[in-house]
C-alpha cells in the first residue's frame, strides 16, 4: 500500500483540480508558503457556564463550591464561570460601574465536595453572633425622627402598608363567657 501511495502522489499532484482547475502541486506549494507560524501563547480552552449565587455567596460548579465577594453580588444572581484545567474564574453577568465583570479567581478544586473560599469575600458581613442581620451600610433613622411622609425606600413603604392593615381586634370574651351565653 505504501509503495502504491508513493507512486500515486506525484501523478495526482500533476493533475488539475476539478473545482478550481489549478494544478494541485502548484496550489499546495503556494498555500504552504502562505501559512504563518503558530502564535506564542497557547490557545486557552475554557468551559463556560452560567450558575446562580447561593445565599452564602458560594457558586456550585463541578461538585465544588467557590466564593464570590458578598458586597458585589446578590443572592440568585447569575455568574459566568470560565473554568480551565487549573483555575475557575467567576464573572458577573452584569458589568459594574467601571465596566468590569471579574468577581473572583480560584484554583480549580481536585475531586468533589471541596469548598474553595477566600475569607476576604465575607469581610464586613454580620457574623451571626449578635442581633444584627444586615451589614449596617444604610442606617435608617428611627421613624419618630424622620420628617413626616419621608420613607426609607420601597421596602419600608411596603412594611408600613402591611402594618397599617393589621388592626387590633377588640378584646374578645373569654371562652367561659361564650359557653355561658350559649347555654342560656
Amino acid at each position: 500500500m505504501d509503495a502504491a501511495f508513493i507512486t500515486w502522489v506525484p501523478q495526482r499532484r500533476a493533475q488539475a483540480h476539478r473545482t478550481h482547475q489549478q494544478i494541485i502541486g502548484e496550489r499546495a506549494a503556494r498555500d504552504h508558503m502562505a501559512l504563518k507560524p503558530l502564535p506564542e501563547p497557547p490557545y486557552l480552552v475554557a468551559e463556560r457556564h452560567l450558575r446562580p449565587i447561593g445565599k452564602d455567596c458560594l457558586v456550585a460548579f463541578g461538585g465544588n463550591l467557590y466564593s464570590v465577594p458578598a458586597r458585589k453580588v446578590r443572592p440568585r444572581q447569575l455568574v459566568e464561570i470560565r473554568a480551565t484545567k487549573s483555575q475557575v474564574v467567576l464573572h458577573s453577568a452584569i458589568a459594574d460601574s467601571s465596566g468590569g465583570t471579574l468577581l473572583a479567581t480560584h484554583p480549580r478544586a481536585i475531586g468533589r465536595g471541596v469548598r474553595v473560599v477566600d475569607e476576604t469575600h465575607w469581610d464586613g458581613l454580620p457574623t451571626g453572633k449578635g442581633r444584627r442581620t444586615t451589614t449596617g451600610d444604610v442606617l435608617l433613622q428611627p421613624r419618630h425622627e424622620r420628617p413626616l411622609g419621608e420613607e426609607a425606600g420601597p421596602l419600608q413603604a411596603l412594611l408600613n402598608r402591611a402594618a397599617a392593615t393589621r388592626a387590633e381586634a377588640p378584646a374578645s370574651r373569654s371562652a367561659a363567657d361564650r359557653c355561658r351565653s350559649m347555654t342560656s
